[in-house]
């Protein structure tokens, strides 16, 4: 590693990721540093999992400029790295007479921001669509661009090509200082030494105003806003073929329901503002008021088994833009407030970061070879490793299974471990294989997964027990 690297980024969530994988592309010693023991463990691991063409942002802003730029970009990443994605669309429904007005107005509002295919939809089309909905529809917005993504893929193909490209990952590096050394070298402080960097990144999303503040800067505060959400059983999918979007307000894009690349289908999310940084804990208010909601739209829906609950904290600032700046005489860059659509606009954020940096000072020569990186499937709309002889002839592994609700083999779950950025906890082997996320929520395979890696890590078993009960 060397003494002092051209660029460290702190927070390797998807936005993060984003950034490194992006100045990958150049000849750049960079540190991405990362607090938790896994890249994408915070909000892009906790969210909607949708693909926002970015229809509805606000006409002019920051937001809406990259989202539609990052749109663009994933068109071409996500097939070639395998990111697991269904383009369904999405029906913004009308309920009410005064939502049926809004209507146009967000159709003129997609229109500015450059999506030209959306369209307004009588109440019969609605139905033609979508017959399992609730009665009383007055019309709707049909987005065909919307789509459903594995976000917990996505997060970690943007951490693995920056690493395969040079990037050196930080795990377990949670900063406690940054200091501005004589030289203009910043000084990134963790538990267990020090990085230390000619250019810094602030990717740190819900933390990201604590380390702005460390640079002496005031503009924007971190508000954490939980968004709870149902995960309903597989048998509900087929009540629905699209994402099925309220009229937004100005605090939150409202309770959607949408269908998984797992096959699911996911009610939510919630929009409470709270002060503690670290409450993902579900509530019975939040969870009654999400069934509430769901009977209203789907009533259908409210007769179907849940799978899973879970919480995610968005990094909602007093600004409704991004807050993204660029302080030169510090060679410092923020990436604040980018709340619930990292997934979405990443990759343009991640251009426009590379950007700031080159206008900072920052050399940009691009590399010859840039390799590329193509991710394990688990989603539902192709064949996974126990459907395929090809690779079963190849490696028996493929053929057992180890999770059955999920049908995760023993071959994915090496993988996993072994890859370039390795699960070395549960959760990092539910986030690449799916396993311990089905029906029985890993009550049959978790100790014969626990088993595996500990085997193949070293670890305690105890110790990977009571990691992923934290």
């Amino acid at each position: 590693m060397p003494d002092v690297y051209d660029v460290a980024i702190v927070g390797a969530g998807v936005v993060g990721s984003a950034i490194a994988r992006e100045l990958a592309r150049y000849h750049l010693s960079i540190a991405l540093l990362e607090a938790n023991p896994d890249v994408g463990m915070g909000t892009s691991k906790a969210n909607t999992a949708i693909w926002h063409t970015g229809f509805d942002a606000k006409n002019g802003t920051l937001e809406a400029k990259l989202l539609r730029r990052s749109y663009a970009l994933m068109e071409k990443f996500v097939p070639e790295a395998g990111i697991p994605v269904e383009h369904l669309g999405g029906l913004l429904v009308a309920w009410t007479e005064e939502q049926k007005h809004i209507l146009p107005s967000l159709q003129e509002r997609a229109f500015k921001n450059g999506v030209t295919d959306v369209r307004i939809i009588s109440p019969e089309e609605v139905y033609q669509l979508e017959p399992n909905l609730h009665p009383g529809a007055w019309g709707g917005l049909l987005v065909p661009g919307e789509s459903i993504i594995c976000p917990f893929t996505l997060s970690i193909a943007f951490a693995t090509q920056a690493v395969i490209n040079g990037v050196d990952l930080r795990l377990n590096f949670p900063v406690q200082h940054v200091h501005v050394l004589p030289d203009g070298t910043k000084q990134v402080d963790g538990p267990d030494g020090s990085v230390r960097a000619r250019y810094l990144v602030n990717a740190a999303g819900l933390y990201s105003d604590e380390i702005d503040h460390m640079l002496g800067h005031h503009d924007f505060t971190v508000t954490p806003r939980r968004g709870e959400l149902i995960v309903f059983d597989k048998f509900a999918r087929s009540l629905i073929d699209h994402i099925i979007l309220p009229v937004p307000t100005p605090i939150t894009k409202g309770v959607l329901i949408s269908p998984t690349v797992f096959g699911n289908v996911l009610l939510g999310p919630t929009a409470e503002d709270l002060d503690d940084k670290t409450n993902t804990a579900t509530s019975e208010k939040g969870l009654r008021m999400l069934l509430e909601k769901g009977k209203a739209i789907l009533p259908a829906l409210l007769n179907e088994e849940v799978t899973a609950t879970y919480a995610g904290l968005r990094a909602a600032t007093e600004h409704s833009d991004y807050q993204i700046r660029l302080h030169k005489d510090q060679g410092y860059v923020c990436v604040g407030g980018i709340r619930s659509t990292g997934v979405s606009a990443g990759m343009g954020i991640a251009e426009y970061v590379r950007d700031l940096l080159a206008d900072a000072g920052l050399d940009l020569r691009e590399k010859d070879e840039f390799l590329p990186v193509h991710m394990p499937y688990i989603g539902a709309a192709k064949p996974r490793p126990y459907q395929r002889d090809d690779l079963i002839e190849r490696n028996p592994d493929y053929g057992r299974v180890v999770c059955h609700c999920e049908k995760v083999t023993m071959g994915e779950i090496l993988d996993a471990i072994h890859s370039p950025v390795p699960a070395r906890t549960l959760d990092g082997l539910r986030r690449r294989t799916r396993a311990m996320q089905g029906r029985c929520q890993g009550f049959n395979c978790r100790a014969h997964i626990v088993d595996i890696l500990a085997r193949e890590t070293g670890q305690d078993p105890k110790f990977l027990l009571a990691l992923d009960a934290e």
